[in-house]
């Protein structure tokens, strides 16, 4: 048996805490950093308690503590801009200009295209070149370990040709 509770958050300002806080978003970022200076100030941890709860709501860090106008303000840009895309894709009425505008944007789309293109193997050929670098790197290491070691061996051996380890022979009576 499955029980569906129906939730819906409440969207009214709930006390004095959402009003100040609500105020405080209204004016912005400043304004928290204001109340929060006041808070040390005042009695520390009220201080510490809106710090903490700027950290933990991401007020300290981001630009959406804006004012509010400033979000609705986006939203009508963003609105405009679809609304000016859209127009410039409706036709002027003057066929010269439509056909400019047409042959334009096709040839702006192909350089586009073809400077992602470019962008591509530059990065490529950089990604390459690094790879070539550590490749030659770890060879030389590898080189310069081994030439380590076989120099290392070529002295034991060396030590043990001479006969430096070997025990002495005793001495013959005449």
């Amino acid at each position: 048996m499955t029980i569906a509770l129906d939730h819906t958050p409440s969207t009214r300002a709930d006390g004095p805490l959402h009003r100040v806080e609500a105020w405080l978003d209204a004016r912005g970022k400043g304004a928290w950093i204001a109340a929060m200076v006041l808070g040390f100030i005042l009695f520390w941890p009220i201080g510490l308690a809106l710090l903490a709860y700027m950290i933990w709501s991401k007020r300290m860090f981001n630009s959406s503590c804006g004012h509010a106008r400033h979000r609705h303000a986006g939203a009508g840009a963003l609105h405009r801009h679809h609304r000016s895309a859209r127009a410039a894709m409706r036709p002027s009425g003057n066929s010269a200009f439509d056909a400019y505008k047409a042959e334009t944007l096709s040839r702006l789309v192909e350089e586009q295209e073809q400077f992602e293109a470019f962008l591509e193997r530059l990065r490529a050929a950089k990604d390459k070149q690094e790879f070539d670098a550590f490749m030659t790197e770890r060879a030389e290491a590898a080189r310069s370990r081994h030439a380590d070691w076989t120099e290392a061996s070529s002295a034991e051996d060396g030590a043990a040709d001479t006969g430096d380890d070997a025990p002495e022979a005793p001495e013959a009576k005449a």
